[in-house]
C-alpha cells in the first residue's frame, strides 16, 4: 500500500476515532501516523490505542506510527467565592498564595513558581488571553497586576505567560508516569509541551535513552528565543500555532510557521505544521477556503506532516478530514509551482559524506530519471538525509528494524519497508530491485538509484551509490 503523496498526515485520536473500524478506515483515507494525546488518555486507553494501531500493521501490510503527546504542566488561577468575576479594564488585581477563595480584587495561584518569576511589565493572558493582565508589582507571596483586556475570569481558566519563563521543569509527575507508560508501550515519537529551553527536551531524551524519538512543541515566546538550541537537541519540532497564538501576536505566527519549518529542513528534522488546520470539518463535512489554503501552504512549504486534532478526535467526520487533508497535499504536490517552491527552500548539506552522497543522490537520480532513490539504513539517518534534499524522484528506505520504519512514517516523502540487512552489494543491489517492483516504484527495465553504507549494518556509515536496472521476477 503505497502513498502518492509526499507529505505526511498526522490524526489525533479521541472519542470519534478509538475503535477499530475507524483507525482502519482512518489509516486507508491517508493516515500515517495516530497521535495519542495524554491530555485525555488513560494508561488503560492508551494501551488499548497502541494495541489496535499496531494490528492494522498485519493488515495493510505497511509500518503505523504512534506519536504519544505529554500534557505538560497545566497552569490555571484558583477558585472564586461566586464561581466567577467581572473585570474592568484599569483595575488593580492581584494573584496570591493565599488558598482562600477569590474575589473582585484577588485570586488565588497555586504556582509559587509563577510567582516567584513574575517581575513588573510581565503580562499574563487568562482564558486564551480573553482576560490581559500586566504586573505592576510582584513579590514572591503576590503579584499585583493591572487590567489590560477586561473580561470574565471563572474558577481555574487557564494562564499563559508570554514573557516569563518559569524555572520550573516541562516534566509533571503525570507527564513522568505517561512518558514511562508510553515507552514501555513502544510508541515512536514522544511530543513535549511548554517547552522552553533545550534542557526540557534534553530531560525527556534522558528518560528515553533511544527508545523514541522526541518532538519538540513550539509553542510559547521562551522557546522561540532559544529556538536553534532547542531545534538542535530534538529529534523533530511540531509548530503548535493553537498555543503560540495565545502568547504572542497572531499576525506573528505565519512568519514563525515559516521560520520553524525552513529551519528544520535545514537540519534535516521532521516537522509537523498543527492546529486549526481543518477547524471547521469538527461539524461540517466541507472545510472552509481559507483552512484549504492553510493546509495547501504548508506542504508547499515542504513540511513532513501536517495534523488534525479534534477534527479527527471528536469531529463529526474524521474519516472525511482525514480524506481532505489528503486530496489537498496530492493536489499541491501535482501543482506546476510546487517543486520550485520546495526546492527554494532547499538548505545547504552540511560537510558530511554523508550529506554530500545524499545530494549526489538526488542530483543523479533527477539527471537520469530514475524512477526511486533506495536507502538502506538501520538507524533512519539515511533516509533523513535524503528528504531533506526534496528529491522530486520518490525515496524508498529498507531496514531491518521495525522501530525505524516506523519513526520514518512521519517523514517527507519517504515509503519504509522493512526487510533483513543487505549480506553483500548483490544483495544488497538484488532485493532494492525486487522491493521496487513489487512496491510499484519501478518497472521491468527501469532504473533506480540505491544508497547505502559499507560496511553494512554500520549505522551512520553511508558512503555508497549504485545504479541499478529493475528486473521483473521471473515466472515459476
Amino acid at each position: 500500500m503505497r502513498r502518492l503523496r509526499r507529505v505526511k498526515i498526522l490524526a489525533t485520536l479521541g472519542p470519534a476515532s478509538a475503535t477499530r473500524p475507524m483507525l482502519a478506515r482512518l489509516f486507508a483515507a491517508g493516515a500515517d501516523v495516530f497521535r495519542i494525546n495524554m491530555s485525555h488518555a488513560s494508561h488503560d486507553a492508551m494501551r488499548e490505542r497502541i494495541r489496535m494501531i499496531r494490528s492494522l500493521e498485519a493488515e495493510f501490510g505497511r509500518p503505523v506510527g504512534i506519536l504519544a503527546d505529554l500534557q505538560g504542566p497545566k497552569l490555571r488561577v484558583g477558585t472564586f467565592a461566586g464561581d466567577s468575576v467581572e473585570l474592568a479594564a484599569g483595575a488593580s488585581f492581584a494573584l496570591d498564595n493565599d488558598p482562600t477563595p477569590g474575589d473582585i480584587n484577588r485570586v488565588h495561584l497555586p504556582h509559587p513558581e509563577i510567582l516567584r518569576a513574575l517581575e513588573p511589565g510581565h503580562h499574563l493572558l487568562i482564558d486564551d488571553g480573553k482576560v490581559k493582565l500586566q504586573v505592576v508589582s510582584a513579590t514572591p507571596e503576590q503579584a499585583v497586576t493591572r487590567v489590560v483586556v477586561a473580561g470574565r475570569i471563572s474558577n481555574r481558566k487557564g494562564v499563559s505567560l508570554p514573557d516569563t519563563e518559569i524555572a520550573t521543569s516541562a516534566m509533571t509527575p503525570k507527564d513522568r508516569a505517561d512518558l514511562d507508560a508510553a515507552l514501555n508501550e513502544g510508541v515512536d515519537w514522544i511530543a513535549v509541551s511548554f517547552v522552553q529551553r533545550p534542557e526540557d527536551v534534553a530531560e525527556v531524551k534522558k528518560i528515553a535513552r533511544g527508545r523514541a524519538l522526541v518532538m519538540a512543541k513550539i509553542e510559547k515566546p521562551q522557546a522561540i528565543t532559544r529556538l536553534e538550541e532547542i531545534m538542535e537537541i530534538a529529534d523533530a519540532v511540531m509548530v503548535a500555532r493553537g498555543d503560540l497564538g495565545v502568547e504572542m501576536p497572531l499576525e506573528q505566527v505565519p512568519g514563525l510557521q515559516k521560520r520553524i519549518v525552513r529551519q528544520a529542513r535545514r537540519l534535516g528534522k521532521p516537522v509537523v505544521v498543527a492546529t486549526q488546520m481543518l477547524e471547521s470539518m469538527i461539524s461540517s463535512p466541507v472545510p472552509t477556503r481559507a483552512e484549504v489554503s492553510d493546509v495547501a501552504n504548508a506542504v508547499f512549504e515542504g513540511a513532513d506532516a501536517v495534523m488534525l486534532s479534534a477534527e479527527s478526535a471528536a469531529g463529526q467526520y474524521p474519516v472525511d478530514a482525514v480524506a481532505t487533508m489528503d486530496k489537498i497535499a496530492l493536489q499541491v504536490e501535482s501543482d506546476p509551482n510546487y517543486r520550485a517552491l520546495v526546492g527554494s527552500l532547499r538548505g545547504e548539506p552540511e560537510a558530511t559524506g554523508a550529506d554530500a552522497i545524499a545530494v549526489a543522490a538526488r542530483d543523479v537520480a533527477e539527471t537520469l530519471d530514475v524512477k526511486a532513490i533506495v536507502g538502506w539504513t538501520a538507524s533512519g539517518s539515511t533516509a533523513l538525509r535524503i528528504a531533506r534534499e526534496r528529491p522530486r524522484t520518490a525515496v524508498l528506505a529498507l531496514t531491518p528494524s521495525v522501530d525505524t520504519a516506523r519513526r520514518l512514517t512521519l517523514v517527507w516523502g519517504t515509503h519504509a519497508v522493512v526487510t533483513h540487512d543487505a549480506q553483500d552489494v548483490a544483495d544488497m543491489s538484488d532485493r532494492a530491485c525486487e522491493l521496487a517492483f513489487r512496491d510499484d516504484f519501478a518497472r521491468d527495465g527501469e532504473r533506480i538509484l540505491i544508497v547505502a553504507g559499507v560496511p553494512f549494518g554500520t549505522p551512520g556509515a553511508t558512503n555508497m551509490v549504485r545504479i541499478s536496472y529493475v528486473e521483473a521476477p521471473k515466472a515459476g
